[in-house]
């Protein structure tokens, strides 16, 4: 099934869980049977979406370096047109003294606006990356749960913990098409857990 490149980390971790609180208890064990094509389809589909993400925050942290680039060349720009317009000044009016005060003056102005560029593009990427780090940690706390999570219904399946089970029989429980979320011969582990 193709996923679309837009798919939220977050949406795709409250499916998952989601797919496991309700699955089916079976009586006299602390066992859940879960349909284990949804829960592999999910996890492909995190497989796909983490990388994407990855790939935004990469974005956006160019996006401010090209930024502070361009404010850079701005400013550099700028006082050369300034020193230019000084000797401009000097050579054809023969105003040494007033000219290089304006000189001066220019190129301060120019100095100054290009520190201001600069500033206000330092401003808009720390902006951006404060944004990107709150949702990077967002996703980071989401999938750690999401991981705990399996790994607390694991742990009880296993029967290696007495912590109570949430059981809710989803419509189609009684059809019987789901599947035990582990079983001795067909575990299925998380790639690297």
């Amino acid at each position: 099934m193709p996923y679309s490149r837009s798919v939220d980390i977050i949406f795709l971790l409250e499916r998952l869980e989601s797919q496991i609180a309700t699955g089916t208890g079976v009586p006299a064990t602390r066992k859940v049977l879960v349909d284990r094509d949804a829960i592999l389809d999910l996890i492909d589909q995190l497989r796909v979406a983490i990388p994407e993400e990855v790939q935004a925050a990469k974005r956006i942290n160019a996006e401010g370096e090209r930024i502070i680039e361009q404010a850079h060349e701005e400013a550099t720009r700028i006082a050369s047109r300034a020193q230019e317009q000084a000797a401009f000044l000097i050579s054809e009016r023969g105003l040494t003294e007033g000219a290089e005060a304006e000189g001066r003056r220019i190129i301060a102005e120019a100095e100054a606006a290009g520190r201001e560029v600069a500033a206000g593009a330092d401003s808009y990427a720390e902006q951006m990356l404060v944004a990107l780090e709150t949702e990077v940690e967002k996703t980071l706390v989401a999938i750690r749960k999401g991981i705990d999570v399996l790994d607390d219904r694991r742990a009880q399946l296993r029967g290696e913990t007495t912590e109570p089970i949430a059981e809710a029989a989803p419509p189609d429980a009684a059809q019987g098409n789901g599947h035990l979320a582990e079983d001795e011969a067909g575990a299925r582990p998380l790639p690297g857990r």
